[in-house]
């Protein structure tokens, strides 16, 4: 590894092979640097990011690559989108993505390492598919990002050039928690036991569910990411203190940054370890809880498009719903409320017109109620997903559409 300037990064970008494909760390851990020297250094470049936020270089020259879709490329003209579930993406990198250079954003040196910090994902991945086909591995080592362990430490040699930088990192807005998304955290959980073990996202309902778990004993996480709700839970005495925390990548405030700096507790590990469904179905009492935009009474989700069009992806959902089925004790519950106030129509549909990203959970839930599925006939689903999910202004118009498709 050579310790470089970003002048000297400059001349290290112009020998790389024309329009190279760029793999840099993702969701809110964002290269600026080496993303800035590229922009600037390199006439042509394909960009390829997990969940990618605003700001990243946009011109004519650029093209994006995503198989979840952030702020910073949605809707962008000049991306690619790559269908996958985020557990087969690091197979996609090997044999059909690769890169011809990594950018992380990595930790302070420690040692004869450093470390990934808040996120791990894809890159492990990526690092050993550049260095197998010739790449480079090039490096932002920030003093603000934390040092964590697990699948995040990267030794020097497996990096090529390494750039010093002194950066904040993104910190998460306090989420306002609405009635509806902390009715729907609440009816979700009630039926989480003791012992469980939680996977949750980034939102108001995720938010919601862990503020209503005080009075739980000995949970686990076994997540994709996590935020300051799961410092809150270890705070209040609620995790079980002999399981190591588990996740991915992690998006909070400066004191999460803080909690996790040399913490031992936690795991970071790449996607192919945290998103295996087999992983996922041996962890105890397995509780998935991801959100929708649409729902049918077959029980099919629509969490990635809007009106036809790519809005994220599928993300890690689809392999989470999968291994908390398979999980003794397991449960799937897809949170959505009832009603979309800015289109002013129901979230709950007779049938999908729109890209089915997942199907066969344990409950949809809304504010209205709960709604078995996983164990029920069809028909069952279809009548408990009318009468305990949906708005009551659209129950007879889809007990009438039920019929019609011969559910009841």
């Amino acid at each position: 590894m050579r310790v470089i300037s970003t002048e000297q990064l400059q001349t290290v970008l112009t020998n790389l092979p024309s329009n190279p494909r760029i793999i840099a760390s993702g969701n809110f851990a964002t290269p600026n640097t080496l993303l800035a020297a590229a922009d600037q250094g390199l006439p042509e470049f394909r960009l390829h990011m997990l969940n990618a936020q605003t700001g990243i270089p946009d011109r004519e020259g650029i093209t994006y690559e995503s198989a979840f879709v952030g702020p910073g490329m949605r809707r962008h003209p000049r991306l690619s989108y790559i269908p996958s579930r985020l557990s087969l993406l690091p197979v996609l990198i090997r044999d059909f993505y690769r890169p011809d250079v990594v950018f992380l954003h990595t930790s302070s040196r420690r040692f004869d390492t450093v470390s990934l910090g808040t996120e791990v994902n894809i890159l492990p991945a990526a690092i050993e598919t550049a260095r197998a086909h010739g790449g480079l591995v090039i490096a932002q080592a920030n003093k603000q990002m934390p040092y964590t362990y697990g699948d995040a430490q990267i030794y020097e040699s497996e990096i090529d050039y390494l750039v010093e930088v002194d950066e904040p990192l993104a910190i998460k807005p306090v989420t306002a928690i609405t009635d509806t998304a902390r009715e729907i955290g609440g009816r979700i959980a009630t039926l989480i036991e003791d012992d469980s073990t939680l996977q949750l996202g980034i939102g108001a309902v995720p938010d919601a569910v862990l503020g209503a778990l005080g009075d739980r004993k000995g949970l686990r996480i076994w997540t994709e990411m996590f935020s300051d709700g799961v410092l809150d839970l270890h705070k209040a005495g609620i995790l079980d203190d002999e399981i190591l925390i588990t996740a991915s990548f992690i998006f909070g405030s400066a004191e999460l940054y803080e909690w996790l700096n040399l913490n031992r507790k936690v795991r970071m590990m790449r996607t192919e370890r945290t998103n295996d469904p087999s992983q996922i179905a041996r962890q105890a009492k397995m509780t998935s809880i991801n959100s929708a935009l649409q729902v049918d009474l077959f029980d099919q989700v629509n969490a990635s498009h809007v009106r036809g069009e790519i809005y994220s992806g599928f993300g890690g959902s689809t392999d989470f719903i999968v291994g908390s089925l398979h999980s003794r004790g397991g449960q799937s519950f897809i949170a959505l409320p009832s009603w979309h106030p800015k289109a002013n129509v129901s979230t709950v549909l007779g049938r999908l017109d729109a890209n089915v990203t997942s199907f066969q959970h344990s409950y949809v839930v809304t504010e209205y109620g709960v709604a078995a599925c996983f164990g029920h006939s069809q028909s069952e689903q279809a009548i408990n997903i009318i009468h305990n999910a949906a708005h009551p202004d659209v129950r007879e118009d889809l007990t009438a559409q039920a019929a019609k498709f011969g559910l009841l």
